[in-house]
């Protein structure tokens, strides 16, 4: 049985990725001697987290990286998100060990964090759709957690992350094939780049409070994900027969708690993935107003898996995991044509439509077996 050692630095807020990382160890552990080396960011010592920002080379950790390695002795290193703790110094570790590597991208912010403080990468006032950032009209922007300094790091940890990418020893997973693309047309070789979609736990649907009269958000509670949009298209609706349930932590959380306060929407705060599941089980659909390019969005397909419709933008990655014949989508940033997709939830004939071919056409793309064994083929190439 081989042995892989997953690597994975958690987000301070649990997100989609951090539960995706949880579900894809279940899955590989069917086959393989798996090990998990996971990280927190913790920025108590001040200067140590300076001096990890500036050099990308956290040498705590990679002491500790180090020691598994040793104790373990992995076949393969499958690596997630670097950072900041984990460092893309694990990178050079490996690279010296002669230890076969690969590494799974989530997200397109690596692409962007390269062309931060470049004017013509967002216009003024408006968010890349790949990182989430924004540009503040001023000569330096802060682009990362309102700090200039911060986001002067975050720019030469792209950098030397795009470094990372080109590594010939490297092989690169992605969730779709719009991304595939996306970075082939930055000049990495196609023969790097494998498309291996996120796996959903199939889930347990006992004890669930079927009351199914309202719709679900869950995620970031930030401005880039559209979620004061999806709130204020909400409020037109002439006759909602549904609430909106709001679940997450984020920036915006307490300012949109404050402004608006009405007795069908009830914002949730951070809940665990587990409490997730059966919000989703007891919704009658789950929605993203996503301004980003997103990968594999985490709520959309769990929803999807246990039978639920769901609206959402028609981004070209978002796309991939769901048929072509689904009414439910809208134009990206057009939110007239969400409010749409919105009254259109008052079909129940719609929603069992919806429902059903979803989750047929999710439990396809996403059979346990077949992820298994391209997982297979990809380490063995």
């Amino acid at each position: 049985m081989k042995k892989i050692l997953i690597v994975h630095n958690k987000y301070r807020f649990t997100g989609g990725e951090d539960i995706a990382v949880e579900n894809e160890i279940k899955l590989l552990k069917l086959k393989y001697d798996i090990r998990l080396l996971s990280f927190q960011n913790d920025s108590k010592n001040l200067v140590f987290t300076l001096l990890s920002f500036l050099t990308n080379r956290n040498y705590k950790s990679g002491k500790i990286f180090k020691n598994v390695l040793n104790e373990f002795n992995p076949d393969l290193v499958y690596v997630h998100n670097t950072w900041f703790k984990a460092s893309l110094f694990i990178f050079n570790i490996l690279e010296k060990m002669d230890i076969p590597v690969i590494l799974k991208l989530h997200n397109f912010r690596y692409n962007c964090s390269r062309y931060l403080l470049k004017k013509n990468h967002i216009n003024k006032n408006e968010f890349c759709t790949a990182c989430g950032m924004k540009n503040d009209g001023g000569i330096f922007n802060k682009y990362f957690q309102e700090s200039f300094l911060k986001s002067i790091f975050l720019i030469r940890y792209g950098k030397l992350y795009f470094d990372v990418l080109r590594k010939s020893n490297l092989k690169i997973l992605v969730l779709t094939n719009f991304h595939k693309i996306f970075l082939e047309n930055l000049d990495i070789p196609e023969n790097k780049i494998k498309v291996f979609p996120n796996y959903i736990e199939a889930l347990d649907k006992t004890n669930i409070n079927n009351d199914k009269n309202f719709i679900l958000y869950a995620g970031r509670i930030s401005e880039e994900k559209g979620v004061e949009e999806l709130i204020k298209q909400y409020l037109k609706l002439s006759e909602p027969i549904f609430s909106l349930k709001i679940a997450g932590e984020g920036p915006l959380l307490k300012s949109l708690m404050e402004k608006y306060k009405r007795e069908n929407i009830e914002f949730l705060g951070e809940v665990s993935n587990e409490e997730i599941k059966t919000l989703i089980l007891s919704s009658m659909a789950v929605i993203s107003p996503t301004r980003l390019l997103e990968g594999q969005p985490t709520l959309l397909c769990e929803a999807s898996i246990l039978g639920k419709a769901a609206i959402f933008p028609d981004s070209e990655g978002i796309s991939e995991f769901f048929p072509k014949q689904t009414e439910l989508s809208f134009k990206q940033y057009d939110y007239e044509d969400l409010l749409s997709k919105l009254n259109m939830l008052k079909n129940k004939s719609l929603l069992d439509t919806e429902s059903k071919n979803n989750k047929k056409f999710l439990e396809e793309k996403l059979n346990k077996e077949n992820l298994l064994n391209n997982f297979e083929k990809i380490i063995n190439e």
